[in-house]
């Protein structure tokens, strides 16, 4: 018997312990690595790079495969199978004794976290088309609490023993499992499904799904500004304010736990009345608009006092990328919302891998000795231009 709430709830539950398993390990995986690679910091901050990387890589791939497997089979058993797997892993890392062993345990754990496209496309399954945009903001909300709760747990719970945040995170996807099997009924009929081809298996063959016509060209390439922009916030953030304020740990961890926070509340609550009143596409160019404008008080944000009003201002701009994935969701019908959602999280994981690495090249020509200009805010003012570029592109696409 389908329960449409428990099983929305289930889904989100779902996102969120996706979210959690990336990032309870930031406060403790650093001193794993040097614990059981027996290795000095420095070089330990080169395998957390590689480790970090080698995660997104491995999303990159399973993400549009898994949502393609959705569409062939139903989004229940590959929901329920990635939650199961995600929980092993969490497991599996309790008893890792090894760099090398480390690594395939954060793949397989990477693997496991393509389950976004399944979940995405369930509740587009069950929702309506006036649903979708709000829903799709609670995506962001559980995102954005995952990422706020998952250091602070992790760190809390690795200040009694480095590895009990993966003991918690094991024992949440079991108890989540049990749950889905009880209130999870499948939400793709089987008039629905389509027939898979190896070229499914190819992720960048995955991708064009979204790149058959010129609405969803724009729209994917909104979506991959977006995550590219991110990108400064996950290297040079940290950084940037250290170098500027001379904040400590603490304070750059109560900032982004903040930033969070604004960002859960306003993707739950504020989505939803924004395309009531502006529309799908003044929704997303009225977020980005306001993504612009926090990048660039990040960028010149020379005083903690003009970073503030940049944190909020950004956090408002979260409602933009709910608002372009309902319009992707709409632009294919219902055979297809696992095959377009996995080519979404595939640019995603795409993004994950670039941004980095642009980003923080640049920060680094922006703030070393010698540098021609010392500019720690190089990073955001990189974003907001990506995000501008966005609202050009955006603002031409015939949508209502």
């Amino acid at each position: 018997m389908t329960r449409p709430k428990a099983a929305l709830a289930f889904v989100l539950v779902t996102i969120l312990l996706d979210a959690l398993a990336f990032s309870i390990v930031i406060p403790v995986i650093p001193d794993l690595i040097k614990q059981i690679g027996h290795i000095q910091p420095a070089e330990a901050s080169f395998w957390l790079g590689a480790l970090l990387t080698a995660y997104s890589a491995v999303q990159l791939f399973a993400a549009p495969v898994l949502g393609g497997l959705s569409d062939r089979y139903g989004r229940r058993p590959v929901l329920l199978g990635c939650l199961a797997a995600l929980g092993v892993s969490s497991l599996a890392t309790v008893f890792v004794q090894s760099l090398a062993g480390l690594f395939a345990i954060r793949m397989f754990a990477g693997l496991a976290a393509g389950d976004i496209p399944a979940a995405v496309a369930y509740i587009a399954d069950i929702s309506t088309p006036e649903q979708r945009a709000r829903r799709f903001g609670l995506v962001g909300a559980m995102f954005g609490l995952g990422f706020v709760a998952g250091p602070g747990v992790g760190g809390l719970l690795g200040g009694v023993w480095l590895r009990l945040p993966f003991v918690a995170a094991a024992a949440l996807s079991a108890c989540n499992v049990i749950y889905g099997a009880l209130v999870l009924a499948e939400s793709l009929p089987p008039e629905n499904r389509r027939q898979l081809t190896w070229q499914d298996a190819n992720p960048f063959a995955a991708m064009r799904a979204v790149l058959v016509d010129g609405k969803t060209r724009r729209l994917a390439f909104s979506w991959c500004c977006f995550w590219f922009a991110l990108g400064a916030q996950q290297t040079s953030f940290i950084l940037a304010n250290e170098m500027r304020f001379h904040w400590n740990v603490l304070q750059n961890g109560l900032v982004l736990a903040l930033a969070g926070v604004f960002g859960a509340i306003t993707q739950s609550t504020l989505v939803g009345r924004a395309i009531a009143r502006f529309g799908l596409k003044g929704t997303a160019l009225l977020g980005i608009a306001f993504s612009v404008a926090g990048y660039i008080f990040y960028a010149f944000a020379f005083s903690p006092w003009i970073l503030f009003p940049g944190i909020l201002i950004l956090s408002l701009g979260s409602i933009g990328n709910p608002a372009i994935r309902s319009m992707l969701s709409q632009s294919v019908g219902p055979t297809r919302q696992g095959e377009v959602q996995g080519a979404m999280s595939g640019l995603q994981a795409l993004m994950a891998i670039a941004a980095p690495i642009a980003m923080g090249t640049l920060f680094a020509a922006a703030t070393l000795p010698g540098a021609m200009l010392h500019f720690p805010g190089a990073p955001f003012a990189l974003s907001a231009c990506a995000c501008a570029a966005s609202f050009v592109v955006l603002s031409r696409l015939d949508v209502k």
